[in-house]
C-alpha cells in the first residue's frame, strides 16, 4: 500500500497537468482549439446553448466562480502572475455567461495574452468579447479569432 500511495498521487497529477493545458470552451461545441475552423451551429445547439447561459443559477455560478477565483489571487498576492489556466477558465466563465449562444473557445499565454476563437451569433455579441476579456485582472491583450456565424436551421 505504501508504495501504490506514491504512484496514485503521481497519476492524479499528471493528468491535472496535462488537462490543464487543454483550452477553456463555453460550450461542448466550441472548437477545440483556438487555431481550428469554426462552423456555424445548429439552431438546437444554439438554443440549447443560450437556455444554459440565460439560466439565472448557471450566471449566479459563474460569477461566484469568477469572484471566488479573484479572492484567491488577491490573498496570493497573484494579481499579476496569474496562472495560464485561470487566467483561461475566467475569461471562458465571463464570455459564457454574458454571450449567450457562442461557442467560443479561450486559450491564455504566459504574458496575460488571451486569445478567443470560435463563433457568436450576431455583431454585437463579436464587439462585447475584448471588453469582456479584459474585465478579468491579469488580461493584458485579447487576440479576439471568433467569427459571425447565425444559426443555420
Amino acid at each position: 500500500m505504501q508504495k501504490l500511495t506514491p504512484f496514485l498521487i503521481s497519476g492524479l497529477l499528471v493528468f491535472g497537468a496535462v488537462a490543464c493545458q487543454d483550452a477553456a470552451k463555453t460550450s461542448v461545441d466550441a472548437p477545440d482549439t483556438v487555431n481550428a475552423s469554426p462552423q456555424a451551429p445548429t439552431a438546437q445547439i444554439t438554443e440549447a446553448s443560450k437556455e444554459d447561459a440565460q439560466s439565472e443559477v448557471r450566471r449566479r455560478q459563474l460569477n461566484a466562480d469568477i469572484r471566488a477565483r479573484e479572492q484567491r489571487n488577491n490573498v496570493t498576492g497573484g494579481d499579476t502572475d496569474r496562472a495560464t489556466g485561470d487566467l483561461a477558465s475566467q475569461v471562458r466563465s465571463k464570455l459564457e455567461a454574458n454571450i449567450p449562444g457562442g461557442q467560443l473557445t479561450v486559450n491564455a499565454v504566459e504574458n496575460g495574452t488571451v486569445t478567443v476563437a470560435g463563433t457568436v451569433n450576431n455583431q454585437q455579441q463579436l464587439a462585447k468579447i475584448e471588453p469582456l476579456a479584459k474585465q478579468i485582472k491579469g488580461v493584458t491583450a485579447v487576440v479576439n479569432k471568433a467569427t459571425v456565424a447565425p444559426p443555420k436551421s
